[in-house]
């Protein structure tokens, strides 16, 4: 603070020099008075006076009246006592200017400046876990203090929810009542919350969250994916794939959160052996079919394996779109669509033809290991359905 008012008070004492400088440094020699200049004026006037009267402009009584209201006006304004220059002695002056500035520029400053902001911005320190965790448990304590602030009850458990508390935001949760009957959004936190402390389960509580969410706003994003994945833990895929397809026509195609999401859609018609979905990319351009295992590879299938489906283009080796699924029950359907495409800019749509194949990874890597079990790469053309995919190959 002291480092930046320094630096601003000598910049305004340069200011008050500069702008001071006729009563600091008063001009040498002796100035005019206001008395002789008003004396030097009326003696001018008196000689125009007296010129016009002898070019005989103007007439003797004219002449008489002007000159005795000349004289009177001359008197009453060299009457007062003035015998000090006009810019003469103005230490008075000069202090009380600066007095009047300075005050004047500082009382702007800090009423509309940034002074204290600056001071508090040194002083700033970068906030750390423990500050928020400090003000928390303050927050927390105040709270306490204060039962009825069912408001401040969701704002506390929100904040546990940002901190990994999930069992004191369930309290808190808890504490806000009625505050959050109206509030989808606070619903759908709760209903995570109390399935995170329910190692995963959306029995009883959690599923009466998330359906009083929809009822309030049946686009709300996260009772979707919540309604979506209680329905899938629950082997409810057909209403797993509801619910997220809901939720993916809100997404914008391309992002992460898009290609997520299809994946998932994708592992539930697979895994509930249901039928393609319809098609979601631009133009209606999907690839779709089934999967099928030769007998003999069977018994090398293990939980955990991962199903890759993965389109080229012909000729190229790097992919335009991969689906990844965990291992269920052959045949398996997949479907192929422009939010699984690699690059968004390059999405499958955009092909012709593109050449597939299926690869069972153990580890999910995108390079081929060996024990991978893979299929014949098969070209088809974008917008196929019913493509038949049969992996009989171990890779080497």
């Amino acid at each position: 603070m002291t480092s930046f008012l320094i630096p601003a008070f000598l910049l305004l004492a340069l200011v008050l020099v500069l702008l001071l400088r006729p009563f600091i440094f008063p001009a040498k020699g002796e100035l005019t008075s206001r008395r002789q200049m008003n004396a030097a004026i009326y003696r001018d006037e008196l000689d125009k006076l007296e010129a016009e009267r002898v070019s005989g402009v103007i007439n003797s009584v004219d002449y008489e009246i002007a000159h005795a209201e000349m004289r009177q006006r001359l008197f009453q304004d060299t009457s007062e006592e003035d015998d000090r220059a006009v810019m003469g002695s103005s230490k008075k002056t000069v202090v009380g200017l600066c007095i009047f500035i300075v005050l004047l520029s500082s009382g702007m400053y800090f009423s509309l400046g940034d002074a204290t902001r600056v001071a508090e911005k040194n002083a700033e320190q970068p906030m750390t876990r423990e500050g928020v965790e400090k003000m928390v448990a303050e927050f927390a304590t105040k709270m306490e203090k204060d039962p009825s602030n069912l408001k401040g009850w969701a704002m506390l458990a929100r904040s546990y929810r940002i901190l990994g508390r999930n069992q004191e935001a369930a309290v808190a949760y808890e504490r806000a009542g009625s505050f959050i009957d109206s509030d989808p959004q606070l619903l759908a936190d709760y209903a995570d919350v109390l399935a995170t402390n329910a190692n995963g389960s959306f029995a009883g509580k959690p599923t009466q969250l998330i359906n009083k969410a929809l009822k309030l706003d049946p686009n709300n994003l996260m009772a979707l994916w919540l309604s979506g994945t209680a329905s899938y833990t629950s082997g409810n895929y057909k209403a797993a794939v509801q619910a997220w397809e809901k939720l993916a026509q809100q997404l914008p195609p391309g992002t992460e959160e898009a290609r997520s999401i299809e994946g998932s859609i994708a592992e539930a018609r697979s895994k509930g052996g249901l039928p393609s979905a319809s098609p979601v990319a631009a133009g209606g351009k999907v690839i779709s079919g089934t999967i099928e295992i030769a007998a003999d590879l069977k018994p090398k299938l293990k939980a955990g394996d991962i199903v890759m489906v993965i389109a080229r283009q012909p000729g190229e080796r790097m992919p335009v779109a991969v689906l990844k699924t965990a291992v269920s029950e052959f045949p398996m359907s997949f479907s192929l669509t422009d939010a699984l495409a690699m690059n968004p800019s390059a999405p499958l749509s955009k092909l012709s033809e593109a050449s597939i194949e299926v690869r069972v990874s153990k580890t999910g890597m995108a390079i081929p290991e060996a024990g991978d079990l893979i299929s014949s790469a098969k070209t088809v053309k974008v917008g196929s359905s019913n493509v038949r995919l049969l992996v009989d190959q171990v890779r080497q």
